[in-house]
């Protein structure tokens, strides 16, 4: 018997956790990573493998727990970000969010290289830190340690990013000092995770990282970012001012940030969501705006005027964007799938929906009439409805003009309409991100001209005044 088998049998008999510690590759993990502190504080194998996340957090902090953070909170989806990948799982028992025993998969980092030894901790693209830069999330890209029941092909592993809260292999660890742990996102709707958030105007476009750094390319200028904030949750959408003098970012916990000339009216933040939101657009005069979740719940704040929503439907697919109608009397939501839903003065012109896709649908765009829309998709595709044209898209170029990695499936994040319409890839994500815009001149209907103002009649004389006696 090895030494690493005594201590597994000894502590299982000084623990509550069902097996855990008895399976000797975890001993062995924690031995290896702080063998001296296992051995005299034996809480979790798992959570020895961890101190703080950053030097100004207390230990009483979820970022000093020894635990990492859900994914759902970094990117508002309960899926391995791009990067990582599903290294193994564990179960927990008597969760008071789960009828029966709740499992957890670790999305570990991914190496640029199998040749080496079993962890890349160095080289997997992870920094450690308390996730979102909050003492009150747990730590992301810290731990160095890997169940290993999933895709064992992966010999070498980079650390844990973020939690799962899901299953993929018969054979169970256990800890179940995990089973409480949650975050409202867990019971959300599924969300469309991306890597900016984005606004355009015209031929010119920004983009927003989850952490709040914005990038301006094309005419647009730069107003200012929130990188330097603790958020508490991910940027997810952008709105720009009428004017381009100013934009707001959106986070999936529904806080709003104003820059440059935009003007704050209002927010969700620190207010209970059914689902993350995921997008933002601007009323037509810049002094409002509307916040939508991914179930299609719309906020509205300033002079943005409510006029339905989806909230509490069931959808097919989640709401990944919105955009106002001509006036701000409607507005449009899209879905991943292309489906379309129209409330005010909007009107419904087609959709995709029911219709095999080769990627996401990312966004809607309304013409100037407000007659006629484009969809456009995460591949560069085009759909356009009404009165939009169709002057072309990205799978359409010929093969020596399609240069972008996986046939640009995934690469697109914006549309935008001046001459024509420009399709904004970033192939390469940074920071900061490698931007390529594919333009597509044409002819695209123009806002008619405002009804003439009838003149006011004139004024009437003013009476004369009386005379007495007369």
């Amino acid at each position: 018997m090895t030494f690493i088998d005594r201590v597994a049998g000894a502590l299982e008999k000084r623990t509550s956790r069902r097996g855990f510690l008895m399976r000797t590759a975890v001993v062995g993990s924690a031995l290896a990573v702080d063998p001296l502190d296992y051995l005299l504080h034996p809480g979790t194998a798992y959570a020895s493998v961890c101190r703080c996340g950053s030097a100004g957090c207390d230990c009483g902090s979820a970022c000093c727990d020894g635990y990492t953070e859900f994914c759902c909170t970094l990117t508002g989806s309960n899926t391995c970000p791009p990067g990582t990948f599903a290294g193994g799982w564990w179960r927990a028992d008597g969760s008071a969010f789960c009828a029966g025993p709740r499992d957890y998969i670790d999305c570990h980092g991914e190496c640029p290289s199998q040749s080496g030894p079993r962890f890349c901790a160095g080289s997997d693209g992870l920094t450690c830190g308390c996730a979102l830069g909050n003492c009150a999330n747990r730590v992301t890209g810290c731990i160095t340690f890997r169940y290993g029941q999933c895709h064992q092909e992966i010999a070498t592993a980079g650390r844990i990013a973020c939690l799962l809260d899901n299953a993929c292999t018969t054979q169970a660890l256990f800890d179940d000092n995990t089973a409480d742990q949650n975050k409202p996102c867990l019971q959300a709707p599924p969300t469309v995770v991306r890597a900016y958030a984005t606004a355009v105007a015209g031929a010119s476009v920004w983009l927003a990282s989850p952490g709040g750094a914005v990038y301006a390319y094309g005419k647009a200028a730069y107003h200012g970012g929130v990188g330097d904030l603790a958020l508490t949750a991910r940027i997810t959408g952008m709105a720009g001012t009428p004017d381009g003098e100013g934009y707001w970012l959106v986070a999936a916990d529904g806080g709003v940030f104003a820059l440059g000339r935009a003007g704050f009216y209002g927010s969700m933040g620190g207010r209970p969501l059914d689902a993350p939101i995921v997008g933002m657009a601007a009323a037509p005069g810049g002094d409002g705006y509307w916040l939508v979740a991914s179930d299609g719940g719309i906020f509205a704040f300033g002079t943005a005027t409510f006029h339905g929503s989806t909230g509490g439907l069931a959808l097919v697919a989640p709401i990944v964007g919105m955009a106002a109608a001509p006036g701000g009397d409607g507005y449009w939501l899209v879905a991943s799938d292309g489906g379309i839903f129209a409330f005010g003065t909007a009107t419904f012109h087609g959709s995709t929906g029911g219709q095999a896709l080769d990627a996401l649908i990312a966004g809607v765009v309304p013409t100037a009439t407000g007659e006629g829309y484009w969809l456009w998709g995460q591949d560069g595709a085009v759909y356009a409805f009404g009165d939009a044209p169709n002057l072309g898209d990205y799978p359409g170029l010929p093969a020596s003009s399609r240069g972008l990695p996986s046939s640009g499936v995934g690469a697109f994040y914006a549309l935008g309409i001046d001459s024509g319409y420009t399709l904004w890839a970033v192939p390469m994500v940074g920071p900061p991100p490698q931007v390529e815009p594919f333009g597509f001149p044409g002819t695209v209907p123009t806002a008619p001209p405002p009804a003439p103002v009838s003149p006011s009649p004139a004024p009437s004389p003013p009476p004369k005044p009386l005379v007495p006696g007369l």
